[in-house]
């Protein structure tokens, strides 16, 4: 944990949450390891506050997308995510579910695996006097559409453990967004797409750093 780094809706600091966990360590553990077990994400850990910045060189912009909405998620949640992600990570990787030519969202690979690879095809391409064609393909703002039921079903289809599956679920029902600035409150139901600078982020097959 970050201490530098804003907290969410609760307001509780990374260095706070880390004294809890010292003053009550077995609390703690017996609390995720519930959360684990049956499934259940807690409510209060799904809310994102949201916080919109400006994307650098767009300061003139008179449009929406000038921003980008960073959210602020509690401590707590950000836990239970790591906690998820690592045992999805764990069992796409045993069970090799994952395709050998996946290289983001996989641990300890990166896009740098992929040019390597992406090299050495061209290059062998280049000793047999064969021609090579690329076709680059950039969805735009893939992973803010991200739909939930899909995710689901992959993971179901990957015989997922059922808590992990339950628990993935929890993670996605009932989750929600606010914005304020000034006078101005809005508040929002979430149905798909993951909130930017969370956990479940690019060492996970089910999402990447990415946001509303």
């Amino acid at each position: 944990m970050n201490n530098n780094k804003a907290p969410g809706t609760d307001g509780i600091m990374g260095n706070i949450y880390k004294q809890v966990f010292n003053t009550v360590p077995t609390f703690v553990t017996a609390l995720y390891n519930g959360c684990l077990k049956q499934g259940i994400f807690p409510t209060i850990w799904k809310e994102a506050k949201i916080i919109p910045c400006i994307k650098p060189g767009q300061e003139k912009s008179t449009e929406v997308t000038k921003y980008r909405p960073i959210s602020l998620l509690n401590y707590g949640g950000k836990v239970l995510e790591k906690l998820l992600i690592n045992r999805i990570n764990h069992h796409a990787t045993s069970t090799g579910y994952l395709n050998k030519n996946q290289y983001g969202f996989r641990p300890q690979t990166s896009s740098i695996d992929a040019v390597l690879a992406l090299q050495e095809y061209i290059e062998d391409g280049f000793r047999t006097g064969e021609v090579t064609i690329l076709v680059s393909l950039d969805v735009e703002a893939l992973f803010n559409a991200a739909w939930w039921p899909a995710i689901l079903k992959s993971l179901n289809d990957s015989r997922c453990p059922r808590n992990l599956h339950n628990l993935t679920r929890s993670y996605f029902s009932n989750r929600r967004a606010t914005l304020q600035t000034n006078n101005i409150k809005i508040e929002a139901i979430i149905t798909r797409g993951f909130p930017r600078a969370n956990v479940v982020d690019p060492e996970c097959g089910i999402s990447t750093s990415v946001h509303y």
